[in-house]
């Protein structure tokens, strides 16, 4: 069954990529089902930024979970939010965290946690998790230690 998705403007459309993540546009839709709890996840493993001193590149897997309440983040707004930050000079902190931030205020959910999983840069990775709300009992988070679970491979 097609659903009117009201108001969208990205989706099913050709749309850039912002120039950066304070002009992306988060798009929100109706959830069909409110009175149900549960949990999507979405995963982005191929998130790249750049670091604000050197300029070089840093890649992460940005991993979204969450607890919708009255809205569900439309995906391909997601995808060029992310997109947004390719050009951006941020630590990876400062990047998990903004992702958090921006999609709590489009969205509202009953609980959301957001994972950046850094590849090393000078043989440190740094793995940053962020979360707010309350996770409802009701509800169980996907585990974070295989994010390629699509490909296949083990």
């Amino acid at each position: 069954m097609l659903r009117d998705a009201g108001g969208l403007t990205q989706l099913g459309k050709k749309a850039k990529i912002p120039k950066t993540p304070e002009t992306a546009i988060l798009e929100t839709f109706k959830n069909a089902n409110p009175e149900t709890v549960y949990v999507v996840r979405l995963s982005a493993p191929e998130f790249t930024t750049m670091c604000p001193i050197t300029g070089q590149p840093d890649f992460a897997t940005i991993v979204v979970d969450y607890v919708p309440a009255d809205l569900l983040v439309e995906s391909k707004s997601l995808k060029l939010f992310l997109g947004s930050f390719r050009n951006h000079g941020a630590f990876h902190e400062d990047c998990t965290v903004y992702i958090h931030n921006r999609l709590k205020e489009a969205m509202s959910p009953k609980f959301i946690r957001v994972t950046g999983i850094w590849n090393a840069r000078g043989g440190i990775a740094i793995d940053v998790m962020v979360e707010s709300g309350i996770m409802p009992p009701s509800c169980t988070l996907l585990p974070m230690g295989k994010t390629d679970y699509r490909g296949g491979r083990e």
